[in-house]
């Protein structure tokens, strides 16, 4: 659930408990001068506080206070209820119950006491803070800037698949050189090289579906999320991947839940890849690195015990040597965060961009956007799959300038619903910075041809907006940019996700495969 830890509790609230000063010194005050009056005050009752108040109270303990004009009022009254399950009110009697999987995920729940048995709030301080949300908050929210996306790319030539592929479920595109490229299927649960004819030169079982690659000096590594539907159950795992005909696929880590993104780097200083994996789970999940050995096995080190990590990168950010990670948190406490090595394995967290629970974090990468030498970050907010999905003015692409010391002010911001990846790179070759983007809660009513955007850099971030004839024949999940055809120029290649949420006007489209996968060449070369 996006907004899952919504309202988690600072710890609980007694009321009507008087604050008292303490008595041995109380005592030995009016010993010491019997004419002087301790003065003693009650605690004010949370319920006499004004509901903004205590609303602002028990949500900034845990992540960035959500504004009642974030959401509309048809979507707080149906997320609210959801909320007072992690404080411990429940609807009725079988609520916890149903709440919880069965086996070992929801044993993995009850341990981290995500589901309290009993109240950690009181329910007249829950049911005044609901209200206050309900009232306050708008009937609709304002719609977004609306920018003129244009049909036509002039610097790219769409290739499609001769073949349809019906129901497709693509996780994952990634370009590993000209006419080789890999695509995972998590409804296939396959794994798959394919060339640029759309043919596949090899496959293998994936469960559910291989997430991420990461290709090492020696070996490449594949992080298989295990099952796509939101559990908490933990079966992914990292296979390394062999290099010659009869090596063996080595599990090298296990038990992970719905792994979605890693990093490998020598964390420690001893000569080895370790690795990160951001384990986005559904209730719980965890960021942490994995310490490898001379004998080539991992060990699991938590640097944040919280689910909705969502990307994570292993970068020496400060220059002193050691290498420190900086990932993104999309559920719950959104935001960016950066874990400082300190040293013999040890790490220091420090948040350095925070997004309130309704954004939807999808996305982000690092890039010198401003050419000082130091990485900036490329975001995107529009993850809109845990309610009925609305057009939100705040979702869209942002771009923070790093000021180099690694904290980051926004530049810029392009509204987009729904968007999931933004790829910025000079792909026209005229020496500044453009950026392709999808988005998978596009507004499919109004304007489905944000489903992939080309921003053409004019000079100073201004953009010119485009996109492709039947850009919305797939629903793009995955993305990827890189030179597929070996002519110098940076190509795009889109991989089409279905499931579930159905718009009529395209659904038929998607589940026929009529667009399940495309290449964009890249023509600037030409």
């Amino acid at each position: 659930m996006r907004i899952a830890l919504f309202f988690l509790a600072l710890g609980l609230i007694i009321l009507g408990q008087a604050c008292k000063p303490n008595d041995k010194n109380s005592q030995k005050e009016e010993r010491a001068n019997p004419k002087v009056e301790v003065k003693k005050e009650a605690l004010q009752d949370p319920l006499e506080k004004p509901a903004e108040m205590l609303a602002k109270t028990y949500c900034t303990g845990c992540h960035l206070y959500p504004d009642p004009n974030q959401l509309d009022k048809a979507t707080w009254k149906t997320i609210l209820p959801r909320m007072g399950h992690f404080f411990g009110i429940y609807e009725s009697d079988s609520s916890r119950e149903n709440l919880l999987e069965g086996g070992r995920a929801g044993a993995i729940v009850e341990r981290n006491n995500v589901f309290p048995k009993s109240p950690t709030i009181d329910t007249l301080i829950f049911d005044k803070i609901k209200t206050y949300y309900i009232d306050t908050a708008p009937d609709k929210l304002p719609k977004a800037e609306v920018i003129k996306i244009k049909t036509g790319l002039n610097n790219f030539k769409l290739h499609r698949p001769a073949n349809k592929t019906k129901n497709p479920m693509h996780l994952m595109v990634k370009i590993i050189g000209p006419d080789r490229w890999y695509i995972s299927d998590a409804g296939r649960s396959s794994f798959s090289i394919m060339n640029n004819q759309f043919k596949v030169q090899k496959t293998a079982s994936s469960p559910e579906g291989t997430v991420w690659v990461h290709e090492g000096q020696q070996y490449s590594y594949a992080l298989v999320i295990g099952t796509f539907n939101p559990t908490d159950m933990d079966l992914g795992f990292v296979m390394r991947l062999p290099n010659t005909a009869g090596e063996v696929t080595k599990i090298v880590a296990k038990d992970l839940q719905r792994p979605v993104h890693m990093d490998m780097g020598d964390l420690d200083g001893d000569g080895l890849d370790d690795m990160v994996i951001a384990e986005y789970g559904k209730n719980t999940g965890s960021l942490g690195w994995w310490k490898q050995d001379p004998s080539g096995n991992f060990k699991k080190n938590i640097l944040r015990n919280k689910p909705g990590a969502t990307k994570a990168y292993i970068r020496d950010l400060n220059n002193n040597g050691l290498k420190d990670i900086i990932a993104l948190f999309g559920q719950g406490d959104e935001g960016i965060f950066i874990y400082h090595n300190q040293g013999n394995g040890k790490f220091a967290e420090e948040p350095v961009l925070r997004f309130p629970p309704t954004y939807g974090s999808s996305y982000f990468d690092l890039y010198d956007f401003n050419g000082d030498g130091i990485e900036d970050i490329i975001y995107t907010a529009g993850d809109n799959a845990d309610y009925d999905p609305i057009p939100k003015p705040y979702h869209g692409i942002r771009v923070y300038i790093n000021d180099g010391t690694n904290h980051y002010k926004e530049s810029f911001f392009y509204p987009l619903n729904g968007a999931y990846k933004a790829i910025p790179a000079d792909f026209d070759k005229d020496g500044d910075i453009d950026i392709a983007a999808i988005s998978f809660f596009p507004d499919y009513e109004s304007s489905p041809e944000e489903s992939f955007v080309y921003l053409e850099n004019k000079g100073d971030m201004n953009f010119d907006a485009f996109t492709f004839s039947g850009s919305a024949d797939g629903r793009w999940m995955a993305m990827d940019a890189g030179d597929m055809d070996g002519d110098g120029d940076l190509d795009i290649l889109l991989g089409s996700m279905i499931f579930g949420t159905d718009f009529s006007r395209f659904f038929e489209k998607w589940s026929d495969g009529t667009l399940p996968f495309a290449w964009l060449e890249n023509t600037s070369s030409n």
